[in-house]
């Protein structure tokens, strides 16, 4: 997969920007606040149709401006395509593919991108739904499908909870929720399995890159707890369990006004050779962990693709020391990954060229 060119217009702090990538490493180099994130942050919105900054399409819009646009065009197995956003502050926004308005939905597998942040780096050490989030963000875009029954999910948890709280204040009989539950159990159990069924694969390739960047001295192992089964193996009969744990818990849902068992509790647990990473990984190994599980996701992506992903690398150089720059450089280079990396020192590279430099000053952008 490569991105060939991208334009923007009325986009961030950019009026107007034509720019073409090179197929393999694109470094963004420039002071901060000067717009290198808002091109990084352009690729990967055309990958699930959200920014990793902002929850408002609005924002995206360049300050006075009543609309803006993002346009790519890329290349997928062999396949040229064009994908156009057209924002609106007054209207909702239109995604188009080839010409042809499509459903977020349909947008989410059509350009898949990694994208690595500073913020990444407290993924280990964050709450468990950025842990979710990383995985479901990973899985959809391998599997479109899965996308779909995420959303599913959510709409019924929203509703479940609404009619917890109707129940609480006596508007409404706890009967209802039986309809509620089985709807609940189906999705939680094909959403549960996906994230197994992946975990069980990243556990491997996670491995892997751990092993590669500690010099073979640490062994990373993933696990996906599911919350609320401490102790027991319930991946047998997933059913089964959802089902006596939902009516449990009936009356506790009901006092708090909201779902206590499901998969949007779930998290993923990280461990360095059989420690818990989060509550005792140093901040070396936490670094690394996160960084084997941005290399590993990679590779899941392209296990289940048939081609690697676009690599977006925003201001993480700066954050990882000269050992695992250069591991990661050298991993890039070796696989052909269409790379972005936005930084704001040269130094952070190797002495040779890599690739195509850029130059960013106050919403303009040079080739180097």
């Amino acid at each position: 997969m490569d991105i060939c060119s991208i334009s923007l217009r009325n986009y961030r702090n950019y009026s107007e920007l034509d720019l073409t990538f090179d197929r393999n490493i694109n470094v963004f180099l420039g002071q901060n606040a000067q717009g290198k994130t808002n091109i990084i942050e352009a690729v990967s919105y055309a990958s699930l149709g959200r920014s990793h900054r902002t929850h408002t399409d609005q924002d995206l819009i360049r300050w006075e401006q009543p609309g803006g646009t993002i346009k790519l065009e890329f290349e997928r197995l062999g396949v040229e395509n064009r994908l156009e956003f057209q924002f609106s502050r007054e209207k909702r926004r239109r995604i188009l593919l080839n010409g042809h308005p499509i459903r977020p939905k349909e947008l989410v597998g059509s350009i898949n991108s990694v994208l690595f942040s500073p913020e990444d780096l407290f993924l280990i050490k964050g709450a468990p739904a950025g842990r979710r989030r990383f995985l479901d963000g990973e899985i959809s875009q391998a599997s479109p499908s899965y996308y779909h029954e995420l959303q599913q999910y959510t709409r019924i948890v929203t509703q479940r909870n609404t009619l917890l709280k109707r129940i609480r204040e006596r508007r409404a009989d706890p009967g209802m929720l039986d309809l509620w539950d089985a709807q609940l159990l189906e999705h939680a159990v094909k959403i549960t399995q996906k994230r197994l069924e992946a975990v069980k694969k990243l556990n491997m390739l996670a491995n892997l890159m751990q092993r590669r960047l500690s010099g073979s001295r640490e062994n990373l192992s993933l696990a996906y707890e599911i919350h609320g089964s401490e102790g027991q193996d319930v991946t047998k009969d997933l059913a089964s369990w959802y089902n006596k744990e939902l009516k449990t818990h009936r009356e506790l849902d009901i006092l708090r006004g909201a779902t206590g068992r499901g998969p949007h509790h779930d998290d993923l647990i990280l461990s360095v050779n059989g420690v818990n990473l989060r509550s005792f990984g140093s901040q070396g190994q936490q670094r690394t962990g996160v960084l084997s599980l941005k290399l590993s996701e990679l590779e899941f992506l392209r296990s289940e693709t048939g081609e690697y992903p676009i690599l977006l690398l925003d201001d993480v150089m700066s954050e990882l020391d000269a050992d695992r720059r250069r591991q990661l450089m050298e991993f890039i280079r070796r696989e052909h990954i269409q790379t972005m990396i936005t930084a704001t020192d040269a130094a952070y590279f190797p002495s040779e060229r890599i690739g195509t430099y850029f130059l960013v000053r106050e919403g303009r952008i040079e080739r180097e």
